[in-house]
């Protein structure tokens, strides 16, 4: 079993000897660090290389979350992919430790705040596009052809027998936009 340190910084300005000094002093036999790089970032040198070595039975050692990441569902994330893998959490400074049942119930209710934040994300997006189509926007990509394209290619099809591919080939689409076109009922979708 070893103890695994994670030190980051953000800015070149920023030092890491506070944290490095904690994690020695918590037993930490390796330390990998990350400076001048976002805790925004899921993906970091030093972090990335922390986790290709990290072996069940280890345990990753923060001194603070917010080293680890800013985005609690990024951190609950990371959390639950090392429990997978049967490696240990400890931050230093918010006495979160997975190897104990308080660690697990703080880590367990950071799960369950994480979900509570996906659901709102996810309501205030679906009712922030219900809103905008309710006023006539349109969502999702620009559209491949224009109203007069859309009305003339469904003429194509439907008066002069044309199959989708050929249609498509004169808008310069994909036969799939034809007949996604040809299967709604106007000519606004």
């Amino acid at each position: 079993m070893r103890f695994l340190g994670y030190a980051r910084v953000s800015t070149d300005e920023q030092n890491v000897t506070l944290q490095l000094s904690a994690l020695k002093a918590a037993g930490c036999t390796e330390i990998f660090t990350d400076e001048g790089v976002s805790g925004g970032l899921r993906s970091r040198p030093g972090l990335d290389e922390l986790l290709a070595n990290a072996q069940a039975g280890d345990t990753l050692v923060v001194w603070r979350l917010d080293r680890l990441g800013r985005s609690l569902t990024h951190l609950v994330d990371l959390l639950a992919s090392l429990g997978q893998r049967q490696v240990r959490f400890r931050s230093l400074c918010e006495y979160i430790d997975t190897d104990s049942s308080g660690g697990r119930l703080v880590f367990h209710m950071m799960a369950a705040l994480s979900e509570f934040e996906r659901s709102l994300i996810s309501e205030r997006t679906r009712a922030g596009m219900a809103a905008a189509r309710a006023r006539g926007r349109h969502m999702g990509r620009a559209r491949s052809l224009s109203r007069d394209q859309r009305e003339e290619a469904r003429k194509l099809v439907l008066c002069d027998h044309l199959t989708h591919r050929t249609v498509a080939q004169r808008f310069n689409v994909h036969p799939r936009t034809i007949a996604r076109l040809m299967a709604r009922d106007d000519t606004d979708g």
